[in-house]
């Protein structure tokens, strides 16, 4: 089933939305023990160790107590706002998205989109947030969350492209931005939205708009404790955050869609809700566009496991067992990482090639939250 699916995409059969069979949700690797072997092959090394007793779309579990973790995520993800009446008419040029359909009060409050540069690959992925029905706010008035390692280049970027626009960019130093988890495996209580106390107390709660297994997204005021807004949470770990990234397949920040070197579609971008094919031109469209109307991927970002908590090079070459390429490990952490995969080779055994020459095997799977094929 996995192999007809991805000749469907590789043939150009299937668009964006429509590629993945709906009986892929239930593919599962079994239960693997492997012992320690070393084979030459070609002066690389093969290494295949440990068990993987878990199947791989199963959602890191979190070791909170509450139903809920909260984790604060502004150390490592960045706070702008953007105000001005010229605002949505200048991100628009700029952004995958449509802006405009960030409508506020009772409509859509937060926008996943990338910015792009011109040849059409991703310079910054970013989530929006309207700010419209808050007290003290313009209509006009949006928050953006970005990597903190590159907020400075993107305000940069934003001040290029501004020219007269009335338009205002500063940091919100006194912001805090929370990721609110389900706690347990995915699908228990994810559409189940948690209860807020304090609500005066909040100015974004919204859930994620990436994906649903990602949760909620929460912005208080530094000084707001999150879990006297949400009194069924427990405070969760930076790293338990990545690991659930990780796990679900979900890209965030340069390490997982490096600067003016990922492709905005081979990085689920559609898949994420974050970009609009029916919108007006912006930089970097027409590569996009021009993928998109042919149908053709041949790479996606895929979750993968590792059969080692090892700490893989990142850019690390993915081969077949025949030594062939099969893609670029983007990032891990622990057994669990992203990576670029050939669609073609996804289902074969595959191995990551180590710093020292050896090859570590790992499994790369389909994420739940993919769109599934409709067969009517």
């Amino acid at each position: 089933m996995f192999n007809s699916c991805l000749a469907r995409v590789n043939s150009g059969a299937a668009v964006y939305k429509t590629f993945i069979c709906s009986n892929l949700k239930c593919y599962r690797g079994p239960r693997h023990h492997h012992q320690v072997v070393t084979v030459d092959a070609s002066g690389l090394y093969f290494r295949r160790t440990t068990n993987l007793n878990r199947s791989f779309s199963q959602v890191h579990r979190n070791t909170c107590f509450g139903q809920y973790s909260c984790h604060r995520l502004t150390p490592h993800r960045t706070l702008l706002k953007l105000q001005g009446k010229d605002t949505r008419a200048f991100l628009q040029g700029l952004i995958t998205n449509d802006v405009e359909s960030l409508t506020g009060e009772e409509g859509r409050k937060a926008l996943y989109t990338h910015m792009l540069n011109i040849q059409g690959r991703t310079l910054f992925d970013i989530i929006l947030y309207s700010l419209e029905g808050k007290q003290g706010e313009e209509s006009s008035s949006l928050l953006l969350e970005c990597d903190s390692t590159v907020s400075d280049s993107l305000q940069k970027h934003l001040k290029v492209y501004k020219i007269r626009r009335k338009v205002i960019i500063e940091p919100c130093t006194d912001l805090s931005l929370w990721a609110v988890l389900p706690s347990g495996q995915l699908g228990e209580s994810e559409t189940a939205v948690p209860k807020v106390s304090g609500s005066d107390q909040i100015l974004v709660w919204e859930p994620d708009p990436r994906a649903a297994a990602m949760g909620w997204r929460l912005i208080v005021n530094k000084q707001v404790n999150p879990l006297e807004i949400l009194p069924a949470s427990q405070l969760g770990g930076a790293e338990a955050y990545h690991k659930h990234r990780y796990t679900i397949g979900l890209p965030e920040g340069v390490k997982d869609l490096p600067p003016g070197g990922a492709l905005p579609l081979e990085s689920n971008l559609a898949y994420m809700n974050g970009i609009s094919f029916i919108k007006g031109c912006y930089i970097g469209q027409e590569l996009t566009a021009r993928t998109h109307h042919t149908g053709v991927i041949r790479k996606r970002l895929m979750p993968v496991q590792l059969t080692e908590p090892v700490a893989a090079p990142e850019g690390a070459a993915i081969l077949t067992g025949g030594g062939k390429s099969a893609g670029k490990l983007r990032a891990s952490l622990g057994v669990q990482g992203l990576a670029l995969i050939r669609l073609a080779q996804a289902n074969e055994p595959l191995f990551v090639q180590m710093s020292d020459n050896t090859l570590l095997q790992l499994k790369a799977s389909v994420p739940d939250w993919w769109p599934k094929y409709d067969k009517q």
